[in-house]
């Protein structure tokens, strides 16, 4: 059944936002939801299926309360409320928008962005150690960075250590020049990335050189006890399960520890198991351990980031099945019923 309805807004300026550069936005909720959106004087007219025309009309209104927040409204936001909206969840977008966790050197706000990130923010303030594992773009390191800066200003902590796992640095960076610190400083160039944006380069060097920030290998954490700090182990997927209980094991007194890592992007050998996929199962009913796993719903990153995700994800679903097809009796590939 055709149905039409007019949304009115009183706040012009902020629809002028929601809607975007020449009715991006307003596009693309008219594909998502099959109805035709009209802008007019004091809102816009909806028409279409019913149902259709109600979910844009509350995806519409989300828009506003987040950009009545002074939150950007841009394609990736749009389809993050579209996707909630055909969920049914729309209604938890208010808990967005209103929890800053730090400002960069620029003056902008650092907030959570999905109901993911905000998980992910709650849990590392109630927990002493998080596990935050998800694909690329979500926000992992980059709000993991600017917890540990917030707790840094407001002296909670007192230094920072910043690691990760260099699995290449016996091997092909040896042939690079430099001391060991030039050789491993590649793999560490996202956390000095995300410390920049915070603090400003002059007084990241400034804390560098007093040593209450530390970005290092994850080979130097070996046989220190780290206290009245805050440590963040990147790209944990690539941790052996010995690397993982030994970094673990260094936490100190007035600690907290924070590891990211994306299960799908493991570089270890085949036959070596990732610390992180282990973690995630040994330490799953530890009290004050949190686990928060992120979806391609929380990439943040370009639209297309998305897309990928899921397109690997299809195929990675697909060799399984097709393996699974395989062990079960494909003669060609020695099944139980070949003969």
């Amino acid at each position: 059944m055709v149905k039409e309805k007019i949304a009115t807004f009183d706040r012009m300026e902020e629809l002028a936002h929601v809607l975007g550069s020449v009715d991006e936005n307003l596009d693309a909720l008219e594909r998502a939801f099959a109805v035709h959106m009209t802008f007019r004087e004091g809102g816009v007219k909806i028409m279409g299926e019913e149902d259709g025309v109600e979910l844009a009309s509350a995806a519409l209104d989300s828009l506003m309360q987040l950009a009545s927040k002074g939150e950007p409204i841009d394609v990736n936001r749009v389809n993050y409320v579209i996707g909630l909206t055909r969920e049914g969840e729309q209604d938890k977008l208010q808990e967005l928008g209103s929890d800053v966790v730090c400002v960069t050197v620029k003056g902008k706000p650092i907030k959570a962005k999905t109901l993911g990130q905000q998980k992910y923010i709650e849990a590392i303030r109630k927990n002493t150690i998080v596990l935050g594992i998800g694909p690329a773009g979500t926000g992992k390191t980059y709000l993991a960075v600017a917890m540990a800066v917030a707790a840094f200003r407001e002296h909670r902590v007192n230094r920072l250590i910043l690691t990760r796992p260099a699995i290449e640095a016996g091997e092909k960076l040896g042939f690079l020049p430099g001391d060991l610190q030039s050789k491993v400083d590649p793999y560490l160039r996202p956390l000095y990335d995300a410390l920049f944006d915070m603090l400003g380069a002059e007084s990241f060097q400034k804390h560098m050189e007093r040593g209450s920030i530390e970005v290092a290998p994850l080979a130097y954490m070996r046989g220190r006890t780290l206290v009245d700090s805050f440590i963040l182990l990147d790209e944990a997927q690539n941790t052996t399960v010995e690397q993982m209980k030994m970094f673990l094991t260094r936490l100190g007194n007035n600690s907290k520890a924070v590891i990211t890592g994306d299960v799908t992007q493991i570089d270890l050998p085949r036959d070596t198991r990732s610390g992180l996929v282990d973690a995630s199962r040994v330490l799953r009913d530890v009290e004050d351990i949190g686990i928060v796993t992120l979806s391609q719903k929380d990439v943040v990153r370009h639209q297309l980031v998305q897309k990928i995700i899921e397109a690997y994800e299809k195929a990675a679903a697909a060799r399984q099945n097709d393996q699974q097809h395989g062990r079960r009796g494909n003669p060609r590939r020695g099944g139980k019923d070949a003969r």
